[in-house]
């Protein structure tokens, strides 16, 4: 193993403890179904939101949602969103062929929902929703 030293606050050789061929392998899931458990909606820089007046129920937004974020209701209609595993990415306003599913930043939710138009799931029957137009870029 090679020998480096710690110049000037940067990480040199000296400081690594392992070679690459000792490191565990990374991103490897150790139990099946095991996703639930890790809450990965605090990676989220948007979030999706829904016109609830205007959503079909289509569920192409579930479908096509790599998270399975999109929770389904018992009469299989679009119930909003798991935001506990949400990550944001967008991908159900893109497919909503009714676009009425708008992405919101983060930090400009609390004051865009102010008046409450959003529930817990991200559902609104008071605003009217156009993504087209939506915060996203």
């Amino acid at each position: 193993m090679a020998v480096h030293k710690k110049i000037g606050g940067f990480l040199c050789a000296s400081d690594i403890q392992k070679g690459w061929r000792e490191l565990p392998e990374g991103g490897i899931i150790t139990e099946p179904g095991s996703a639930r458990d890790y809450y990965t909606g605090g990676w989220r820089t948007f979030r999706p939101v829904v016109d609830k007046k205007r959503c079909i129920n289509c569920l192409a937004c579930w479908m096509t949602c790599p998270d399975m974020s999109i929770v389904v209701e018992e009469d299989n209609k679009m119930g909003g969103y798991d935001y506990d595993h949400c990550k944001g990415c967008g991908i159900c306003g893109e497919t909503c062929p009714v676009k009425c599913i708008k992405l919101i930043q983060e930090d400009k939710f609390e004051a865009e929902n102010k008046n409450k138009d959003y529930d817990e799931r991200g559902r609104t029957t008071t605003v009217s929703i156009d993504s087209r137009k939506g915060d996203k870029k």
